[in-house]
C-alpha cells in the first residue's frame, strides 16, 4: 500500500507533468514524448510525425526549453504572488472586469477540468479579454464561484485555493509571472479531488 504523502506527491507530479505538456505545441509534445519518454530516435520520430530528423531534434530541444522556461518565477509563499492570487479570486468571483484586467497578463490561459462530471470549459480559454468575458458572463448568469468557503493553499507549487461548494471541493491555482496571472488551473473533477474532502 502506498503511503498517503507518497500518493499525494505522485498526484502532484502527474498534474505538474500534464500542465507542462499543455504548454507545448502538438508537434513539440509528440516529439518530446516519443524521444524522452518512449526513447525513440529522431529518425523514427520523423517518420511518425512526418518531419526531418533535424526538425525533430529542434522540436525536442524547444519543448525542453519551454518546459524549463515556464516554471513559476515566484514561490507560492511570496507575498506578491499571494496578493495577486487573492485579487484574482475576488475579481473572478464578483465578475469585476476592471479587477481582472489589472491582474491578468494579456496572453493568459485558463484551463478547466470537470472530468465530464461537473461543468467546465471544454477547451483552454486563451487571452485576457476572453477570460474576462468568461467570468463576467457567468457572473451575469448567476453563476461564478458559488464557494461557501475558499481556503488559501499551495497547489503544485502555485498559489491557489481550495473552494468548498455545494457540489464538493474544487481547486483553483494561478501561475504568476512579473506580477500578472499568466495561467489559471481550475480542477472540478471529483475523481481528482478526493484528498480535499
Amino acid at each position: 500500500m502506498v503511503a498517503e504523502p507518497a500518493r499525494d506527491l505522485a498526484e502532484d507530479l502527474s498534474v505538474a507533468l500534464l500542465l507542462a505538456l499543455e504548454r507545448l505545441s502538438p508537434l513539440e509534445r509528440a516529439a518530446f514524448l516519443l524521444h524522452d519518454v518512449f526513447d525513440m530516435d529522431y529518425a523514427a520520430i520523423g517518420e511518425v510525425i512526418d518531419r526531418t530528423e533535424a526538425a525533430c531534434r529542434q522540436l525536442v530541444a524547444r519543448a525542453r526549453e519551454h518546459v524549463r522556461d515556464r516554471r513559476p518565477r515566484y514561490q507560492a509563499d511570496d507575498d506578491e504572488a499571494r496578493r495577486v492570487a487573492d485579487a484574482f479570486l475576488v475579481a473572478a468571483a464578483s465578475g469585476d472586469a476592471a479587477g481582472l484586467a489589472r491582474v491578468l497578463a494579456e496572453d493568459a490561459v485558463m484551463y478547466s477540468d470537470g472530468g465530464g462530471k461537473r461543468r467546465s470549459a471544454l477547451n483552454p480559454i486563451v487571452g485576457r479579454d476572453k477570460i474576462m468575458r468568461f467570468y463576467v458572463g457567468i457572473r451575469g448568469k448567476g453563476g461564478g464561484f458559488s464557494a461557501q468557503r475558499a481556503t488559501a493553499s499551495t497547489l503544485n507549487g502555485l498559489p491557489g485555493f481550495v473552494l468548498h461548494t455545494d457540489e464538493g471541493a474544487e481547486t483553483l491555482a494561478v501561475e504568476i509571472v512579473e506580477g500578472r496571472v499568466v495561467a489559471i488551473y481550475r480542477v472540478r473533477n471529483p475523481e481528482k479531488l478526493s484528498r480535499f474532502g
